[in-house]
């Protein structure tokens, strides 16, 4: 299955690594959490931009729509070599941190800079068109990784796309591995592809039914698929990244 053609012909993913690019970030997660989805209030974003304490602490990317120069989507990572010490180091412990089991996986038993987590990620609408797809904004639909003749299809899944930048960037920051919050239903599917994110913690009720999960760099390079793997690499080459 050849998975960079198709990426390349319709997206590119970029590093929102200025303040014009970030900008772009900000205000396109207000248009979903704010506007579309109703998780934030907007009038805590008087400027349009959704903006929170981790932002300052993460490297962001941006995935384009060659065609019509749409911002398609973004996501970002939380890097704990910058947390200041006054608040958690990821998300993910502020949410669950009393849920979270205890294993090898806890964040308090890893070193700070050793993990990011993948965060915010959020879909354009015009990139979230089924019915199943609209109140969610990873636009996750029941078929992951569904194919038809449209550009929407001939690119699978373009959340997998950005989880894949998302990952390139810890990749090149030489982190050991990587956190998440998702629907159990989504870790699934991923792991079908070879992306084995492990629970660290019960589910809970957090913008629906969501869990912790770790994945290692070790697993991710393991056992991802080889089709996801060019497509890897094809991603980390357009923000010029080495992983």
């Amino acid at each position: 299955m050849d998975l960079v053609s198709p990426y390349r012909e319709y997206f590119s993913i970029t590093m929102a690594d200025t303040d014009e690019l970030r900008k772009e970030v900000y205000k396109l997660r207000y248009e979903v959490y704010c506007r579309e989805l109703g998780w934030e209030d907007p009038n805590s974003f008087p400027d349009g931009l959704e903006k929170d304490i981790y932002d300052d602490c993460s490297r962001h990317c941006l995935l384009k729509h060659k065609r019509t120069g749409v911002y398609a989507g973004t996501v970002r990572m939380v890097m704990t070599d910058r947390s200041p010490p006054n608040r958690p180091p990821v998300p993910m412990v502020e949410h669950c941190g009393d849920t979270l089991f205890d294993g090898p996986f806890r964040p308090d038993r890893l070193s700070v800079g050793s993990y990011g987590e993948i965060s915010r990620l959020a879909l354009h609408s015009e990139f979230r068109r089924r019915a199943s797809e609209q109140l969610d904004p990873e636009g996750q639909g029941e078929q992951l990784f569904e194919w038809t003749q449209t550009e929407r299809r001939r690119f699978p899944h373009i959340a997998l796309g950005l989880y894949l930048g998302a990952s390139a960037v810890g990749l090149a920051a030489g982190a050991e591995g990587v956190y998440a919050m998702m629907e159990p239903r989504l870790a699934r599917h991923l792991r079908f592809a070879g992306i084995r994110f492990e629970q660290v913690g019960e589910p809970i009720s957090f913008r629906g039914l969501r869990a912790p999960y770790y994945i290692s760099r070790k697993a991710l390079m393991r056992y991802l698929s080889r089709p996801l793997r060019r497509l890897l690499f094809a991603i980390a080459d357009d923000m010029q990244l080495e992983v």
